[in-house]
């Protein structure tokens, strides 16, 4: 059974994240002292009610954060599998989230600003952030993506081979936290440009006709697939579970859509588990 550790910044997404492993067939339990858990997850794998896997969020309001290295250290001995997910956002972001939803933060008093809550915040969690296998920022994330890239992450670590994820995006909503590699195709010829393709996306025939015509676009395309094609071997033998290939145009609708989809297709049929996620589409 599983065992997956959600972890991360307060007002970042954690509660999120539980909800989307409990829709997924985990037992979750939120706030567990730390202390516990090598023998909270010792119990769990007596749990006769059939379960995908554990999960235990861990934030700042638990106490003995400075003994968890040592924890995590026995949990390994017992030789336990487990995955670390760590959710994170910028200061902005955060303070933003918090003023929107006027709820106080756990570290916050009359003598500790929100500001410098969240910066102490980060400071404790660093150990944890540090050891984590799934890190991902959710400043540009809305709720419905974040879970379905929770979801998709925590899918790729069951997977015994490398999984491969195309993802497109558009630069100007903000570079993806999670991708391993980003490729900037906004020098390619842009379909946004001819009145009759602006509304479709990369999904579309007109539109993929229109790329399949321009030289850049194939040389763009032949590059990347080379590019991975010398690397891919490499990262299945460090024993790597998974791979994000992010490909960003200006608005993620037209040119990383198509791309995307076409790396899809070649590396498919080379590699099991190959995926794409089209971050601005919805």
């Amino acid at each position: 059974m599983k065992l997956i550790i959600v972890s991360g910044l307060s007002g970042a997404g954690k509660t999120i994240a539980l909800h989307s492993l409990e829709d997924m067939g985990f037992y979750c339990v939120d706030n567990l002292p730390v202390n516990l858990l090598p023998i909270f997850a010792e119990q769990t794998t007596k749990l006769e009610i059939p379960h995908e896997g554990v999960a235990v969020g861990v934030d700042v309001r638990t106490t003995a954060l400075h003994d968890l290295p040592a924890l995590l250290q026995t949990l390994s001995a017992t030789n336990r599998p487990y995955h670390i997910l760590f959710l994170e956002a910028s200061e902005g972001v955060l303070i933003k989230r918090f003023s929107e939803t006027r709820r106080k933060h756990p570290l916050s008093s009359s003598k500790i600003s929100l500001r410098e809550a969240i910066q102490q915040e980060r400071q404790l969690l660093e150990p944890l952030a540090q050891r984590a296998d799934i890190r991902m920022d959710t400043s540009t994330t809305p709720v419905h993506q974040l879970r379905d890239q929770i979801q998709l992450q925590i899918k790729l670590h069951s997977n015994p081979h490398l999984s491969l994820l195309f993802q497109s995006f558009g630069f100007k909503y903000g570079l993806p936290g999670d991708a391993d590699f980003v490729f900037d195709v906004r020098c390619l010829p842009n379909p946004y440009w001819e009145p009759a393709l602006r509304n479709l996306t990369g999904h579309d025939a007109a539109v993929i006709n229109f790329l399949q015509l321009q030289p850049q676009v194939q040389q763009m395309q032949t590059a990347i697939i080379q590019f991975l094609e010398a690397w891919l071997p490499q990262f299945i033998a460090d024993n790597r579970s998974y791979l994000t290939v992010a490909i960003g145009c200006t608005g993620g609708q037209h040119r990383s859509v198509y791309l995307a989809e076409q790396l899809l297709g070649y590396f498919s049929q080379q590699h099991e588990g190959v995926l794409v996620r089209h971050r601005e589409l919805p």
